[in-house]
């Protein structure tokens, strides 16, 4: 599921073995990678990251990391950090701000982990 679906708390989603699962779970509910949609005694079936266009951003150090950071937490971008990295969805603007910032950025095809996009908080 992408992030965006995720967040679809209504709706039929298909498993990749072609089972329809019906969801109707509560306002506000956010699907997490790892968690279990339903089970039962023939199989299980569990929450999966899609695949979507992001940046893949490699901080040099701890200076860096927090700079970027706040550049993307300033534009309410979601961030999922794994290991060394920082991700984010991809965005032209953003990928041009962290260029001029001299970050290492590359675009990438892989799952987000993160929030949808316009899900933030303060």
């Amino acid at each position: 599921m992408s992030a965006h679906d995720r967040r679809r708390v209504r709706r039929l989603v298909t498993a990749p073995d072609g089972a329809v699962l019906a969801l109707e779970l509560p306002t506000g509910t956010i699907l997490h990678p790892g968690q279990v949609l339903y089970q039962d005694r023939d199989g299980v079936y569990v929450v999966t990251a899609a695949a979507e266009d992001v940046l893949v951003i490699r901080p040099r150090d701890v200076a860096e990391a927090a700079r970027i950071g706040h550049l993307i937490g300033n534009l309410h971008r979601d961030i999922d950090v794994e290991k060394d990295e920082i991700v984010t969805f991809e965005d032209a603007v953003l990928a041009e701000r962290l260029a001029k910032s001299g970050a290492r950025v590359e675009r990438a095809r892989r799952p987000f982990r993160g929030r949808a996009p316009g899900d933030h908080a303060h």
